[in-house]
């Protein structure tokens, strides 16, 4: 009788109370409310006061500090690979804007706007922009803040024209390898960034190509015009402060066709950075040792428009920086939550509920919409959810590119239909229209959740664990 009941008190101690084991998620989404909703400051302290708040609770459970502390270091140490890919992003920003080659791509897609198929091309053009400078704050900043001057003297309602620039910027944003959420979410779920693309294009090309569909549609009920003159207004800077040619777009087509042969994630960047280096001394003309000066700082540019000058004032490895120390935080905290006991007791209160892949890639994909929503920031609803099913997807015997997908389906797209997350702010005040009437047409960020979800019940792309693996079920039962 004595050794059982010492056994419950084991037990009991493993296994914390649901409310105690929520009670560092609660700390964290209301103090990332009045910090980064409230006071426009960085989620960064609000994460390391409830990893705080997570290893305090731990060691009243008589968890030692020595094992939590461990627990962070290891999952420290699983992200450096990320870490490293991070910082080579940043200098693969900055060599290929001074090299001329992200202004060349600007360039030659602006050309793509057609009167006639405005929101089709403003889509594109939109993805195309983000897809080369990873940003789709920069995006719609900058080409976002052009379409919508556009857009206007044609007569086209502006809910329409945000919608398409949404789903364009976000594309990119999410395909991306210059995007930082695009390397966090294998990151979290254990993945790696390039077999990641691969498997979010399964579910992102049709979206977007559903999409763009349904903006030609519209678009034969639009009016027409002629912009050519803002299309010259925004170009021409690009072509007096760069040498432009077609070449420059050549270190893309190189890096693309690197990852379609499956080649290492790191080496096909730093081929990357040697083509923009290359580029910049050979093309633009500038000193070598200037060049590895922006690299390491940064792209100031200085063409004299203010919106120009905002999308490619950017990159460089000190940059990347802000992006690291976020990682480090959020890891540092899913370690606590490890340590503690407390992501296996919320995870299996909500998987409870989950019977099979169609209902865990759902799960999935609610509580990553559900963090976007309580929290206001994408990188917590990637990093919160990728940690607590993390495990229940290798159980199931699902490859990590499954949650790493489903993370950015969820958190990365429905992040600016939110009005107080930071990215529907953000895109609210960019583009002067209230993110609940540009919901409607952002077509992309609605269809990609639901397609992830459908993949998920019918077992279309989802990988398994290895080839030996047994296939996870199609269908709840």
């Amino acid at each position: 009788m004595k050794n059982q009941e010492t056994s419950e008190v084991e037990i009991s101690r493993k296994s914390p109370h649901l409310l105690v084991a929520l009670f560092p998620v609660v700390f964290l989404i209301i103090f990332l409310y009045f910090a980064v909703i409230r006071y426009k400051q960085s989620p960064h302290i609000p994460l390391v006061m409830a990893t705080a708040a997570a290893v305090i609770l731990s060691r009243i459970a008589g968890i030692k500090w020595e094992e939590t502390l461990n627990t962070i270091v290891r999952n420290i140490t699983s992200t450096l690979g990320s870490i490293l890919l991070l910082m080579t992003v940043g200098l693969l920003i900055a060599s290929w804007i001074q090299g001329g080659i992200v202004p060349a791509l600007i360039y030659y897609g602006f050309d793509l706007v057609s009167p006639r198929f405005f929101l089709f091309t403003s889509a594109l053009v939109s993805a195309l922009v983000s897809l080369a400078t990873g940003s789709s704050w920069s995006t719609a900043g900058t080409m976002g803040l052009a379409l919508m001057g556009l857009g206007a003297g044609l007569g086209v309602n502006p809910a329409m024209t945000a919608g398409a620039i949404v789903s364009g910027a976000y594309f990119g944003d999410k395909m991306s390898p210059l995007s930082d959420t695009t390397n966090l979410a294998p990151a979290v779920a254990g993945s790696d960034l390039f077999t990641h693309i691969r498997h979010m294009a399964f579910t992102t090309t049709p979206s977007l190509v559903i999409s763009l569909i349904l903006y030609l549609i519209i678009g034969f009920t639009l009016p027409g015009g002629n912009i050519s003159s803002g299309n010259i207004a925004f170009t021409a800077p690009l072509k007096d402060a760069f040498a432009l040619h077609p070449v420059l777009l050549l270190p893309p087509v190189i890096v693309i066709t690197m990852v379609a042969l499956k080649k290492p994630a790191l080496p096909t960047l730093l081929l990357g950075v040697t083509l923009g280096v290359t580029a910049s001394i050979l093309i633009q003309n500038n000193n070598f040792f200037s060049t590895l000066s922006v690299i390491k700082k940064g792209y100031i540019s200085n063409t004299g428009v203010k919106s120009i000058d905002s999308l490619l004032s950017r990159g460089g490895l000190d940059s990347m920086m802000d992006t690291v120390a976020l990682i480090l935080c959020a890891v540092s905290f899913g370690g606590a939550m490890d340590a503690g006991g407390f992501l296996k007791k919320i995870t299996f209160s909500i998987l409870k509920l989950v019977k099979g892949t169609g209902s865990l890639v759902t799960a999935t994909i609610f509580t990553a919409i559900g963090v976007n929503i309580l929290a206001g920031d994408q990188y917590i609803a990637i990093v919160l959810p990728g940690r607590m099913y993390k495990a229940s997807y290798k159980k199931m015997g699902l490859d990590p590119r499954n949650l790493s997908r489903a993370l950015e389906d969820s958190a990365t797209l429905t992040s600016p239909l939110i009005p107080w997350n930071t990215c529907g702010a953000f895109m609210w005040t960019t583009l002067g229209v209230f993110p609940l009437y540009y919901l409607p047409f952002a077509f992309l960020n609605l269809l990609n959740p639901l397609i992830s979800i459908i993949y998920g019940f019918t077992g279309f792309t989802m990988t398994p664990l290895d080839s030996s693996a047994p296939q996870p079920p199609n269908e709840d039962t």
